[in-house]
This record gives C-alpha cells, sequence and structure tokens, in this order.
C-alpha cells in the first residue's frame, strides 16, 4: 500500500508542476505539435492460471498450480512538448500449490507432493513501480529516454536502471535504437525445510522417527554464500517500411546474468542415493544449482503487413540460445481484423520449441557427483501451443466519461498454452487507456 500511495502523491504533484508550467509558457513562442498532448493513464489487470505435474519445488514432481491477479497504473504526463514522464505502479497477488510445499508439513495433513500445504509459503505478493524520461528532438527524429525500478516479494527485492536512444531518418521511414539496462537483485534465500537443519555444519536431524525408506537421511547441503545477482542487458533494434503496406522489423539482444541464478527452495533428488518419505513426500538429497554465470543471445524479426481496410498480418520470429545449452525458436502470428470503425478482433497462435539444458534431468536421475543439477522443466526440452483472442474498443473522441478521464480504449485477451510437458496455463487480461480532459 505504501508503493500505491507513493505513486498517486508522485503524480499529483507532477501534474500540478506540468500545469504551472504550462501557464508559465511563452505565447508568443513557434507552435510545435506536442509529442503527447495531454496526460494518460492505462489501468491493467490479469488473471492467470496454471497446473501440470513436473513441480520443481518438489524435485520436478508434483503438482504445478498455481494462479495469479495483478493490478498495474501507468501514468504518462507530458512535461512539455518535447518530454514526457511515465510512472508505472502495479501489485500482484498469487497462491501457489507448488510454493506451498517449500514446507509440506505444516498443512494439517499428510504430505503429498500433488497436495497443496496450507501453510504460509502458498501465496506472496509482489509490488513494482518504475519511471521513465524521455526526450524528443524537434524535429523528432531523435528521443533519448532513461528509467529506474523497484520490485520486492518476500524473498526478493530488485532495483533497476537504463537508458535508450532512437534514430529516425530517411523521412521516417528507417529506424535505428539501441537500450541497455541493468538490475541488481538480491534473494533472502529461502529453503526447503527439511534441509534447515543442515545447514550450518552438515550435521543434523529432520523428524528422524517419521522417516520410510532410506532412514539415515544425512544430506550433504550447504547454503549458498552470495545471494546476489546482477543482470546486464543491451539491445538493438532495426526496422524498415518497405512498402506503404509492409514493415519489417530485427532486434538482437545480450544479457549477461552474474551471481545466484539457481532458486534456493527447487530441490533436486539424486539416482545414486536411497530414498527418504515422511507420509508421501520424498525428502530432498538437496537444492538445485546452477552455475554463476549465464549469457544469453537472442535475434528476432517482425514482418507486418496492412492488407487492406479490413485485415492485417503481424507476424514474428525470434532464435534463441545461450552457454547453458538452451536453444529455442519462437515463431507467432496475429491477425488483427477491423469488424467496424470502434473494434478489431485479435486471433493469433504462438509455437514455441526448446531443447534441454546441460544440466537438466528428471528426478531421481540426477548424481551427486555432478557439478550443477537441477530437475526444473522450464529448462528442459520441451515444445509448447499458445492460442489467443482479443477484442479491442477504440474512441479516439473519448465519448465515455469517468469523472475527468475520457475512455479511448479497452482491450480485452484470452490466451490459452499447453506444453507437451504436462504443463498448461491460461490468462486474461484487460487493459482500459483514458485521457484526461
Amino acid at each position: 500500500m505504501k508503493i500505491m500511495n507513493y505513486f498517486f502523491a508522485i503524480t499529483f504533484l507532477l501534474s500540478s508542476i506540468v500545469g504551472f508550467a504550462e501557464q508559465k509558457q511563452d505565447s508568443t513562442k513557434v507552435y510545435k505539435k506536442r509529442v503527447l498532448e495531454t496526460t494518460e493513464v492505462d489501468f491493467l489487470t490479469s488473471y492467470y492460471s496454471q497446473d501440470g505435474t513436473n513441480a520443481a519445488v518438489s524435485g520436478g514432481i508434483g503438482t504445478e498450480e498455481l494462479t495469479d491477479v495483478t493490478g498495474t497504473f501507468v501514468v504518462s504526463i507530458p512535461l512539455n512538448d518535447d518530454d514526457i514522464l511515465t510512472i508505472d505502479a502495479g501489485v500482484s497477488a498469487y497462491t501457489s500449490a507448488s510454493s506451498s510445499n517449500v514446507n509440506p508439513f505444516d498443512g494439517g495433513q499428510p504430505a503429498d507432493p500433488f497436495v497443496a500445504s496450507s501453510g504460509a509459503s502458498r501465496a506472496d505478493t509482489w509490488a513494482s513501480l518504475s519511471g521513465s524520461y524521455s526526450h524528443n528532438s524537434d524535429d523528432r527524429n531523435d528521443i533519448w529516454s532513461a528509467n529506474f525500478s523497484v520490485a520486492a516479494e518476500y524473498d526478493y527485492f530488485s532495483v533497476g536502471a537504463g537508458g535508450s536512444y532512437t534514430k529516425l531518418f530517411n523521412e521516417k521511414n528507417t529506424e535505428f535504437s539501441v537500450n541497455a539496462n541493468v538490475y541488481i537483485d538480491k534473494w533472502n534465500a529461502i529453503y526447503p525445510i527439511e534441509l534447515r537443519p543442515f545447514a550450518t555444519n552438515g550435521i543434523g536431524s529432520f523428524r528422524p522417527s517419521e522417516i520410510t525408506g532410506n532412514t539415515n537421511y544425512n544430506p550433504n547441503f550447504t547454503e549458498f554464500n552470495d545471494e546476489g545477482r546482477n543482470s546486464y542487458a543491451l539491445g538493438f533494434g532495426f526496422s524498415q517500411i518497405l512498402h506503404k503496406n509492409v514493415q519489417a522489423a530485427l532486434s538482437l539482444d545480450f544479457i549477461q546474468q552474474k551471481g545466484l541464478l539457481s532458486t534456493p527452495f527447487q530441490r533436486v533428488y539424486f539416482s545414486d542415493i536411497a530414498d527418504s518419505f515422511i507420509d508421501n513426500f520424498q525428502l530432498a538429497d538437496d537444492i538445485e544449482r546452477l552455475p554463476e554465470s549465464r549469457f544469453k543471445v537472442a535475434l528476432g524479426g517482425r514482418l507486418n503487413w496492412y492488407l487492406n481496410e479490413v485485415v492485417s498480418l503481424r507476424t514474428f520470429y525470434r532464435y534463441y540460445f545461450d552457454d547453458w545449452g538452451i536453444g529455442s525458436h519462437t515463431t507467432s502470428i496475429e491477425v488483427p481484423i477491423k469488424i467496424t470503425d470502434k473494434f478489431t478482433l485479435y486471433p493469433s497462435y504462438r509455437f514455441y520449441n526448446q531443447s534441454t539444458a546441460d544440466y537438466f534431468a528428471p528426478a531421481n536421475q540426477n548424481l551427486s557427483t555432478a557439478e550443477f543439477y537441477t530437475s526444473d522443466y522450464d529448462l528442459s526440452e520441451y515444445t509448447a501451443n499458445q492460442f489467443g483472442f482479443g477484442v479491442s474498443y477504440t474512441d479516439i473522441f473519448t465519448k465515455m466519461h469517468l469523472w475527468k478521464l475520457g475512455l479511448k480504449r479497452i482491450d480485452l485477451k484470452y490466451y490459452k498454452y499447453d506444453r507437451n510437458s504436462a504443463f498448461s496455463s491460461s490468462i486474461i487480461t484487460a487493459g482500459f487507456n483514458f485521457v484526461i480532459n
């Protein structure tokens, strides 16, 4: 709530400053079209749900059931003819059967990887606040921007900063952009409950009288020494209008990550160590261990084709690879269909294919002698299909009003996502764009 209060206070203050500055403008100044005519407010919300049978929290087995609800306000404020300040504040609240099994023994029922625990780890809230400032040159051919962000949840904190430059030339038919961002993250590492007694000196015990299977449960577990993670991103973009109805774009992105790239509460089970259980829940042999460095490269291309006044095509392809052994291909197509002056339909399809990371193996197939290991199916080999449908309402004259806010646009979309690894999800999103009259 504090973040939201800060957001509204900052917005009110900046709006007051802008209003005062506009009163002071020199009336003899040559007219120049403003980049943004008036303050715009966007409200975005979504409801997401997923399920599957390969939860990384319980070593690659168990329920992946999760629901998430988000709400975000974005306010874009024209400071003058050339400059725009944008403030973005959002909150996301989720309930996860998977993460509840960080401690599967606090729910009052027999522990089971396919049954959610009712303990504190089953829910969390993520909040973020970011701001960006952009400046446009008088001829609108040069755009500079800078941004800053902060985000937090129970076990994670992140601060980010960056900037970008965009150049338009060839009568604005050609555009080149470059952007750079840095994120400084900090874990508050939370480990599986059964490993915590062994963390200090490697000697401990966890409910020994209840253990079945291998009753000599004595994992060789150590905590992470460094809980920080830094990410550095550099991206390039190039777009060209090839024809009055065709636009093409290319993008190239590099990301370097350093620090704690493992998720501390994700279990791993080894094939060369006998299994230990309490109830129906297998106790962790260790947690996920991944390298402290990762370099990612993504090359993408877009082709947008305006067929006629009713139908357009938007196509996209991206190839990705990293030094963990993952390579992936993403293709997508969206077909906006304008059915009236105000309503447009957006059917879409996306295909994704990924190779496995060098360090992935399913539950009970990793070796204790390996340096790195994980059973997170996000790092496995899989293919996925996503079908989507959306509808938008646009009224540039903002005839509908809510107090002093004129409703300019409404977007509603639904996406259904399925992997070939027994994982599926769906999301409903809604966006409302208002202008202050």
